[in-house]
């Protein structure tokens, strides 16, 4: 029987570099966003491969979920790589009761100042902070169980015992050599925006170094920052330390 891990992100947090560490495990497949396409149906956002993204992946969040929870997996894992903004409110959970829950977070001002790198504009629903400590709150409820909650900065300055907490959160083994190194390139299991928003990760052959920063922000994405402060605050309370 497959165990599904479904780790709840917002963008530019380090989400891919994870995906990456999990499928080179020789145990685990990934899914890349599954809900991309519905989200930009849904919403009418104009995002970077808009028009591929929709024409490649379904637009029915019905017949997503029904992928994720009934198609067979020839692996041990799966991991879905998931993002909070693209799960409407009022969507019903319950479909994901029976997985593993991650959370993974990192400061509001520095995903701030990453994601206005690629977007030329940003607010709340985009980052998916708010949504994240949303999930987190309902998925606790529904399942019983406190999710695993990662910070990206500290995943940077200590992989190695982050993951192997968050291994030992879900009581599967820890493979170092696997999971802290990869081949370097695009993969397969890749959403086709990728040429958009992984060059970095397609560079890499592991977690990069983390560089401490003081992001230089305009006074509107301060303001934006500060207000997501309290969601991701009440986050880091639960999360893995190292």
């Amino acid at each position: 029987m497959t165990l599904r891990i479904a780790m709840w992100s917002g963008p530019r947090n380090i989400s891919t570099a994870m995906m990456r560490s999990w499928e080179n495990r020789p145990d685990c497949s990934v899914v890349d966003e599954p809900f991309y396409a519905a989200y930009l149906a849904d919403t009418g956002l104009e995002h970077p491969c808009r028009n591929e993204i929709l024409l490649t992946k379904s637009t029915d969040y019905g017949k997503v979920i029904e992928e994720l929870t009934s198609y067979p997996v020839n692996t041990p894992l799966q991991y879905q790589k998931q993002m909070t903004h693209h799960i409407p409110r009022g969507m019903s959970m319950g479909w994901c009761a029976g997985m593993k829950h991650c959370f993974l977070i990192r400061d509001p001002a520095e995903v701030i100042a990453s994601y206005v790198q690629k977007m030329p504009e940003v607010d709340a629903d985009a980052i998916g902070i708010c949504r994240q400590a949303e999930l987190f709150a309902e998925i606790t409820g529904l399942t019983g169980e406190t999710p695993a909650v990662i910070d990206s900065n500290e995943v940077l300055m200590d992989p190695e015992a982050v993951l192997g907490k968050l291994c030992a959160y879900l009581e599967v083994p820890f493979l170092p050599e696997a999971m802290l190194h990869w081949p370097s390139g695009r993969r397969d299991s890749d959403g086709i925006w990728a040429s958009h928003w992984y060059r970095n990760v397609e560079r890499s052959t592991g977690f990069g170094e983390y560089t401490p920063s003081r992001p230089q922000l305009s006074a509107a994405h301060r303001q934006l920052a500060a207000a997501m402060q309290p969601y991701y605050d009440e986050l880091s309370r639960w999360r893995l330390r190292p």
